[in-house]
């Protein structure tokens, strides 16, 4: 038998099935397909792998903070693993699990093992779960029960729980505290704003939990944005979108509306007007936008998922845990970058998403950097694609991010050399030479990356094979038509989409006859060919220009790499 206090149990329930194990952790965003549960993340070790009826057994999740909403919507079709096993602290598939269990009355089993009860469990070919242990191939693992320990509520919190204010308060109420204790954490903190990441249609489930707050009387008490959502809002009927697809989808807009939040439908919330500031304690899902928001701004935020979005938007509590708290903000891994000379702009998210590699559980400290002066711009792409390959809601750069002056004493080392950029390049440009769309604004565009791509276009036309397309708020969309750069860049044959993004982009908005994509974004570049079904290059702004004029992509490194 395995000692004591091996596993805890973070969500109980009992479950048998096969074990499927995976030394590296997985979004089930973008990574998972909501229809049949199987692996589609083409750079996963489980590619392929169907996972419903296992034991999923990973050190935490990582990536989108959509992942709870494809686990709920697999739980309520039945394609769910039957449990799931982490080695480190994990809240996003909890938070879909939590949410399953609370308002659907679906048991999934979460449990958090120590190392050597974990890597016992890991060999093991079948497993059973229980209350009290797991049993596997002869192995005995005491499960602990889930934490109970009472958290300092002030008298409105208890009001709240106690459905003084409604039953969806209450239940926005009872998730957020269940997630805190499960967080060790022992308070709340307030909230000024937030930002919600689940009115994407990720999965038919996400309608279902939008429309049972709302109908619940359901109404946000803090200024709350929305992120991109998954048609354009007013476009979709005139573009061929199916309407069983386009109606789901501005339905679930229309229900996070009818609660009170701002129909921004932007994922890059940080660019809209009076965006938060250097101290400031929000409440943001959407991985990219917590990473830029705590990084860049300087502002607090946990990267919460999908569904305790809205219950910290509905109550105005958070958990007083993780990086709202200083000591959880200090890098644990100082990474230093060999920097080449004469980097472009594709230097940043091909260096954020090797950051994520290299610190796929902590908070990373980035040296090396400064001189080569990133931009907001360059910022954004690392930030993003940093999301992809950690689970990590901060990153810090010396010299350049705010608060950036050291790490945490037991912080350990790593390195990114330029034989790693080689390889992650050549990782991301898996495709082949000749491409037939360019994909812009994955995080969306920024007005300043609006007016340089109609620069590098200076008004040439783009191939007639070749269909380039960019994602951006509607707040920049409408800065871009007034100045003319909108008019420029159609000019030029781009075409500028409001209120989707990359990620949320379906047939037949995505033009069908396209095989292959070039992107600049690191974030899209690694989900693109699951989301899409289509092999995608990665590269410079420049690059995606030249790939637009000429509908190749030439199998070369950059001269920053050569």
């Amino acid at each position: 038998m395995i000692e004591q206090q091996a596993a805890r149990g973070i969500l109980g329930g009992s479950a048998e099935g096969p074990v499927i194990f995976a030394r590296e952790a997985l979004s089930f965003w973008g990574g998972v397909d909501p229809a049949s549960g199987r692996v589609i993340d083409v750079h996963h070790p489980l590619h392929g792998v169907a996972l419903s009826g296992s034991i999923l057994m990973m050190p935490s999740s990582r990536g989108s903070c959509s992942g709870s909403g494809v686990l709920l919507d697999l739980v309520l079709t039945g394609r769910a693993p039957a449990a799931l096993v982490f080695s480190e602290a994990e809240d996003v598939l909890t938070l879909g699990a939590l949410v399953a269990s609370e308002m659907f009355g679906r048991t999934l089993p979460v449990l958090r093992l120590a190392p050597d009860a974990f890597a016992a469990l890991a060999r093991a070919e079948s497993a059973r779960i229980g209350d009290k242990a797991i049993k596997a191939d002869g192995l005995t693992i005491p499960v602990s029960p889930p934490a109970t320990a009472a958290l300092d509520l002030s008298e409105a919190d208890r009001a709240m729980l106690d459905g003084r204010e409604g039953i969806a308060v209450q239940q926005a109420m009872r998730i957020v505290c269940a997630m805190a204790v499960g967080q060790g954490a022992r308070d709340l903190v307030d909230v000024t704003r937030g930002h919600i990441d689940g009115c994407i249609y990720a999965s038919p489930a996400n309608l279902t939990f939008a429309e049972a707050m709302a109908g619940l009387g359901a109404k946000v008490r803090v200024p709350t944005t929305m992120n991109a959502i998954s048609v354009d809002y007013a476009g979709w009927q005139q573009q061929g979108v199916p309407p069983a697809f386009g109606n789901a989808a501005a339905r679930l807009a229309d229900a996070y509306v009818r609660m009170g939040c701002r129909p921004t439908f932007t994922c890059a919330p940080y660019l809209l007007y009076g965006a938060p500031g250097a101290g400031d304690v929000i409440a943001w899902a959407e991985s990219n936008a917590v990473i830029f928001a705590n990084s860049v701004l300087g502002a607090r935020t946990a990267k919460h998922p999908d569904f305790l979005d809205l219950c910290i938007a509905l109550t105005g509590r958070a958990p007083r845990s993780g990086v709202y708290l200083d000591h959880h903000r200090k890098a644990r891994r100082v990474i230093d970058v060999d920097l080449p000379n004469g980097v472009d702009d594709a230097f940043w998210p091909l260096i954020g998403y090797l950051a994520g590699r290299a610190a796929p559980d902590r908070i990373p400290l980035l040296s090396g950097l400064a001189p080569a002066e990133p931009s907001r711009d360059d910022l954004k792409a690392l930030c993003a694609a940093f999301g992809t390959t950690s689970a990590a809601p901060m990153l810090q750069i010396e010299g350049v991010t705010p608060g950036a002056d050291g790490a945490a004493a037991d912080a350990d080392g790593a390195r990114i050399t330029r034989a790693d950029m080689i390889a992650a390049w050549s990782l991301l440009n898996e495709g082949p030479e000749e491409v037939q769309l360019v994909a812009i604004g994955s995080p969306h565009a920024s007005l300043s990356e609006c007016r340089a791509l109609a620069e590098v276009f200076a008004g040439r036309r783009r191939h007639p094979g070749v269909a380039v397309v960019v994602t951006a708020g509607q707040e920049v969309i409408a800065a871009a038509r007034s100045e003319g750069t909108l008019a420029r860049l159609k000019a030029s044959g781009v075409e500028v989409l409001p209120d989707l993004c990359w990620c949320s982009i379906s047939e037949p908005v995505f033009p069908t006859r396209t095989r292959a994509v070039m992107t600049n974004s690191g974030k899209y570049a690694h989900y693109g060919p699951a989301l899409s079904g289509r092999p995608v290059r990665f590269g410079s702004l420049a690059g995606c220009v030249e790939a637009a004029l000429t509908g190749r992509v030439p199998a070369r490194l950059p001269d920053w790499l050569s």
